[in-house]
């Protein structure tokens, strides 16, 4: 293969499909670095779902499109399909690139060096509080890098992807000595790690060098692909329903699963692990989803949405539909609310509390900006309230109210028991300003903590985690690592719980034993007889007990 001098549209476009590919094959192994032991959806993946979207909107555009068509598409698509901080963080990277190379011709090495000195800039405005051992410091470390290349009279493409690369992979595996948290886990940082891969990526392009072999691993979250054959556009328009369910299957089943639903469909996310599988899918064949659960195991709380149906009912006139309340018609308010969560049980209890939008996530599925804007738009209200009510979620929420001509405003919840003490505040004929204020202070009086259970070996502020402990954790880090749910649940109250408290809210998932749930009811009442305890059944994955505190 000749190397490349210059990148044309159709190069750039190579490189974002191939870097798209490589996230795919290295997602695990991503997931894998991460420090906390929690079974969430984890760097790996909400890379690879935000380089999904970005390779939709290209392949929205012509084939022979330009080169500011090509990077107005990685510009929208990454905006749009960010997901947790790593997303966001990734979508300025490229947006910062994409905004450099967009009015050229073809991009030369200088160019490069340019864009990646604007792509490192955009990434730490991005952060409110940068810190040194992230993918920040690694692709800083790259700008800097190739700015001296270029300085020192290097010009070619191969050269400056070279000492990018070069310079990439060294703050990598600097990142332990950057970050204390890395180097007890003994891991380097996965963030950082997957902006390797995107120079990985351009070097295949321009020199045809080999991609990077991805190391097999164990993993407890997996996200589908999107499938070829008309499925990889992102346009869920393409695809009438939503299926989504529960699967109780062994865990060394699930790829297979999996494969058989990429062919079927897109927009596939599955998540979870010892034995429990929360699934979602977009798809034009109900049965044949439900069949490949079936087939490997037993999908449980199957729920289908028809979307035509959905668009169709949000243009009725002068009403807006719930996505998630099979229907419900909603009335105008001044201000409505937008809330994120996953389990049956919360969805009703929040919009029992008057939210009008519930989006699909939370500690295992993030979702991307185009989802919760999706919801905003639907509100019928005069202004919008957006609960995240997760801290991987919160930097996507705040991208949505430049999006939107409607007023829009986050209150940066963290926990959903967090959204709970929000909405005893929320007002929906006051004013979009006067709730954010009420909500956000109501909120900040909660103090919350959950229970899981570890995914693998760690430690952390309590010592040593074994896989398959049970931890407690808390804003400040995790409290417990026990043999019992109940145990850790126990442990955790004792910690949120002063001498100031009146309220114990206990919201109970999915799995959650209900001798367990007695028994923490029970220790309450025992050894904090003011306080009150309210249960709530959230039907929440992987997490058995979500607790606030006020």
């Amino acid at each position: 293969m000749t190397v490349l001098q210059k990148l044309a549209p159709g190069d750039l476009r190579r490189i974002v499909s191939t870097y798209r590919d490589t996230l795919r094959a290295h997602q695990d192994e991503l997931n894998a670095l991460n420090v906390y032991p929690v079974p969430d959806g984890d760097t790996g993946t909400n890379m690879a779902l935000t380089l999904e979207s970005v390779v939709g909107e290209l392949e929205g555009a012509a084939p022979a499109a330009p080169m500011g068509e090509v990077c107005e598409a990685i510009r929208h698509g990454s905006l749009m399909g960010a997901r947790g901080n790593s997303g966001v963080i990734l979508s300025q990277i490229l947006r910062g690139l994409a905004d450099t190379f967009s009015p050229l011709d073809d991009i030369s090495g200088a160019d490069v060096a340019t864009g990646l000195r604007r792509a490192a800039d955009a990434a730490y405005q991005a952060v409110l509080r940068p810190v040194e051992g992230t993918i920040l410091t690694v692709v800083r470390s790259a700008a800097e890098s190739v700015e001296r290349a270029v300085t020192e009279g290097e010009t070619t493409l191969a050269g400056v992807f070279e000492r990018a690369a070069a310079a990439a992979r060294d703050a990598v595996a600097r990142t332990p000595d950057l970050l204390p948290v890395l180097r007890e886990a003994g891991v380097v940082d996965a963030g950082g790690r997957g902006f390797e891969l995107l120079l990985a990526a351009c070097l295949h392009v321009v020199t045809d060098r080999p991609l990077p072999a991805a190391e097999e691993v164990h993993a407890t979250v997996a996200v589908g692909t999107h499938a070829g054959d008309g499925h990889g556009s992102g346009d869920v328009g393409d695809l009438r329903y939503e299926v989504m369910f529960f699967l109780e299957a062994d865990d060394d089943r699930v790829d297979q699963f999996r494969s058989a639903w990429g062919g079927l469909g897109d927009s596939i996310v599955v998540v979870g692990g010892d034995g429990l599988w929360n699934c979602h899918v977009h798809t034009d064949d109900i049965g044949a989803a439900i069949e490949a659960g079936i087939a490997v195991g037993r999908p449980r709380d199957i729920r289908v949405t028809d979307l035509l149906e959905q668009v169709a009912d949000r243009e009725e006139e002068g009403w807006v539909r719930d996505q998630t309340a099979g229907g419900t018609p909603i009335e105008h308010v001044t201000t409505a609310v937008v809330a994120v969560a996953v389990g049956d049980g919360l969805r009703t209890l929040l919009r029992g509390l008057g939210v009008q939008q519930v989006v699909a996530g939370g500690q295992s599925m993030n979702p991307s900006t185009a989802q919760i804007l999706e919801a905003v738009d639907a509100c019928a209200a005069d202004g919008v309230i957006v609960l995240p009510n997760n801290k991987n979620i919160v930097p996507v929420a705040e991208q949505v109210p430049g999006l939107t001509d409607l007023p829009v405003a986050v209150v940066p919840t963290a926990a959903v028991v967090e959204a709970l003490g929000a909405l005893v505040a929320y007002d929906p004929d006051a004013a979009l300003d006067a709730n954010r204020a009420a909500m956000g202070e109501a909120a900040a009086r909660i103090r919350a903590g959950e229970v899981t259970r570890a995914v693998r070996d760690s430690v952390a502020e309590c010592g040593a985690i074994a896989t398959g402990d049970w931890i407690a954790i808390t804003r400040e880090g995790i409290t417990a690592a026990v043999k019992s749910a109940s145990d850790a649940a126990v442990a955790l109250v004792d910690v949120l719980v002063d001498d100031e408290s009146e309220l114990v809210t206990i919201i109970v998932g999915a799995d959650a034993d209900a001798d367990d749930t007695a028994r923490i009811s029970e220790h309450v009442a025992e050894h904090h007889p003011d306080v009150e305890v309210e249960l709530h059944h959230g039907d929440q994955p992987l997490y058995p007990y979500l607790i606030g505190v006020e």
